[in-house]
């Protein structure tokens, strides 16, 4: 079997013409034949369709395209590179394409391209996710400009499924080169460690033109990339992966006419013990840290908290959770990193993360307990103004119902982006530990000791100490903002839960504010 090369001339009878297609198909499912079929075994990898069959419900995978080839090329491959088909994950429609390394290296070629291209179509015709799993060489030498013309026609049906139905990547290999281009245009990119890397150009190449001497690892490792804000969430192996876009899937509807999918609504609807343990989860100490995530865990049903991108921006939390078996989107300040303290990777991923939420209709949560913006040379030169304003508007542009619940510190600009009354969150609620202000009593005493002459001098720490003891009890609470109304409710922390579920409940049937026509809302610079 070495090539997709069939027998000709048979005689015209139904048996002969079945045994042809029987023997078509057959070369189909491994069209380079018996070395590449050793030589993937020696990688340890599953073929193309092993590893579709890996991801979707078992036995509803049906291919389309399985005897394409390029016309007029005599060594064309059958598949040119890509299997595609239709499927089924948790029993809903899903278009799938699985890119085969042993053709042309996966790289795109006319048919490849006609294939993914139509089934891009098929996806936008039914309205379900697509699924891309990538491990590809990238642009198809020999096929020049009709390669790149293809690329670049797979790129303008991203951009129309984009914000409609989910799409997704899943990086099994390296794709290099044009490759790179279609993962990083879909909502979710999965990478497995060790073994799945994304660059534009490889080492050699950089080394070659600019004399920079860096290893594949650092360049377009998984890791890497996760923490440039290219790869979403880095596993393990292949099985984790796919597990990994089945559960993401699970959060969300298939496409924005319909609604996510409801599981398990009605758990719980007393309070339990875990709702009692908020009451006792934030330490009396201002500067102590906390994991967030063991809040989170206590008022979302299940204890079920799904992140996204939790290596980049790990100041910041995205993910997914259940209200009432009802999906929502979490934005929430990480304390044991960085205090909390926005930085640019946190703001550029919260932001693109509530925009997501916002397309999909899900409901934004927002758990607040942050110092505010990095300061820093660094981060003014990675331009924190504009990605902070970024955030800014993709919270205000966000028409899906939005809760607040304020943990404990929300000082300065942090203030107004994570789900302030002002940027037109629904309700906000705050713990009796929350403490909102300008500034923080720290930042506010150097302030003031900066006036002395000798700000070290133990009489003027001792003003310091007082007017930080001072700020905490009058200035940096809760009680200004409720008065005001910019606080709904001051709330005892074991409440948090139900009137999350309360809150959400309310708010399904929120009407959206009528917007002056434009022909769309413009990101800032």
């Amino acid at each position: 079997m070495e090539g997709s090369q069939v027998t000709e001339g048979a005689p015209h009878t139904t048996a002969a013409k079945l045994a042809e297609l029987r023997e078509r198909l057959e070369l189909a499912k491994e069209p380079a034949g018996e070395k590449a079929i050793a030589k993937r075994a020696k990688k340890g990898i599953p073929s193309a369709r092993e590893r579709i069959h890996a991801l979707l419900d078992p036995g509803t995978f049906l291919e389309i395209g399985a005897l394409c080839k390029t016309p007029g090329d005599p060594n064309a491959l059958l598949g040119d590179g890509v299997v595609t088909g239709h499927g089924q994950i948790d029993g809903r429609p899903v278009a799938v394409f699985s890119h085969d390394q042993t053709v042309f290296q996966g790289t795109v070629g006319e048919m490849f391209g006609r294939k993914v291209a139509k089934l891009m179509e098929w996806a936008a015709m039914v309205g379900c996710p697509m699924i891309g799993i990538n491990d590809s060489g990238g642009a198809r030498i020999q096929d020049a400009v009709t390669s790149l013309a293809w690329y670049a026609e797979l790129g303008r049906r991203h951009e129309m499924l984009r914000g409609m139905v989910p799409e997704i990547s899943i990086i099994l290999g390296k794709c290099a080169g044009g490759a790179v281009y279609s993962p990083i245009q879909t909502d979710l990119v999965v990478a497995v460690r060790d073994q799945g890397y994304m660059f534009v150009t490889g080492p050699d190449v950089i080394k070659d033109v600019t004399g920079e001497d860096v290893s594949l690892d650092e360049l377009g490792g998984a890791d890497a990339q996760a923490r440039y804000g290219n790869i979403h969430q880095v596993v393990e192996d292949e099985a984790a992966a796919f597990q990994y876009v089945r559960d993401y899937l699970s959060f969300l509807p298939s496409n924005i006419f319909d609604d996510a999918p409801l599981i398990n609504p009605g758990l719980e609807p007393e309070l339990t013990s875990h709702d009692m343990e908020l009451d006792t989860i934030v330490p009396d100490s201002d500067n102590q840290a906390y994991d967030m995530m063991e809040i989170l865990l206590r008022i979302f049903d299940d204890g079920d908290v799904f992140q996204v991108a939790e290596q980049r921006g790990q100041a910041m939390l995205t993910a997914f959770a259940r209200v009432d078996g009802r999906p929502v989107g979490i934005i929430a300040n990480q304390p044991m990193y960085m205090s909390g303290a926005i930085d640019n990777e946190a703001s550029d991923k919260a932001a693109g993360f509530v925009r997501f939420c916002d397309s999909f209709h899900l409901p934004l949560v927002f758990v607040v307990d942050t110092p505010g913006f990095l300061p820093g040379v660094e981060q003014e030169k990675g331009g924190i103004i504009k990605r902070g304003g970024r955030f800014l508007n993709a919270v205000v542009e966000a028409d899906v119902p939005k809760v607040t619940i304020t943990i404990r510190k929300s000082y300065g600009g942090a203030y107004a982006v994570m789900g302030s009354k002002q940027l037109s969150a629904d309700l906000n609620f705050a713990w009796p530990t929350a403490r909102i202000a300008v500034i923080g009593a720290e930042g506010a005493a150097q302030l003031l000791v900066k006036r002395f002459p000798d700000p070290t001098a133990p009489e003027v720490q001792k003003i310091r100490a007082d007017f930080i003891e001072g700020y905490n009890l009058n200035m940096a609470t809760p009680w200004i903002a409720a008065e005001r109304g910019f606080i709904d409710a001051v709330i005892q922390p074991h409440e948090t839960r139900l009137l999350l579920r309360q809150s959400l409940n309310l708010l399904r049937d929120k009407q959206q504010y009528h917007r002056v026509n434009r022909t769309h809302g413009l990101t800032p610079i």
